[in-house]
């Protein structure tokens, strides 16, 4: 079995509030991530904070995908692991529509060990893209359904 996986850490800027300090909708944004990606969801965990912020876990088994959230601050960091050949952005552009972001930064980290990472064909290092701290990415607005 390969080691290959690809892990997105990224941090979301500018966004609503209110879906921030919503368990609830937490809950559905992450689950909706990972279900947009292709990953299969075996459990979860999330905690909302008092008075505000929550924290939480998809388990997927490909991986995970966690969140932890400030919303009087109008922010969210969020990681997506994924192995198997996922795609993790999708996820990343999903959430941002979902949390309202009007910024966001990623890193996309390629993870394995260096013979797994060699020799495969899908995932090559010219597809990782980093993106500083000086640097913000404007989200943009996509429909839904270009998702």
């Amino acid at each position: 079995m390969k080691t290959i996986a690809r892990h997105l850490i990224a941090e979301y800027y500018g966004c609503d509030r209110t879906v921030l300090d919503d368990e609830a909708a937490i809950r559905r944004h992450l689950r909706a991530a990972a279900e947009h990606i292709g990953a299969t969801v075996k459990g979860e965990a999330f905690h909302r904070y008092s008075p505000e912020g929550v924290s939480g876990v998809v388990l997927i088994a490909e991986s995970h995908l966690s969140i932890h959230t400030w919303p009087t601050r109008g922010y969210a960091a969020i990681d997506i692991f994924t192995c198997g050949g996922l795609d993790p952005r999708p996820g990343f552009a999903l959430l941002a529509k979902a949390f309202g972001a009007t910024t966001a930064r990623v890193e996309e980290v390629l993870r394995g060990l260096p013979e797994d990472l060699a020799e495969h064909e899908v995932i090559l290092p010219a597809d990782i893209k980093r993106v500083t701290d000086s640097e913000e990415i404007p989200i943009p607005r996509p429909k839904i359904d270009d998702l």
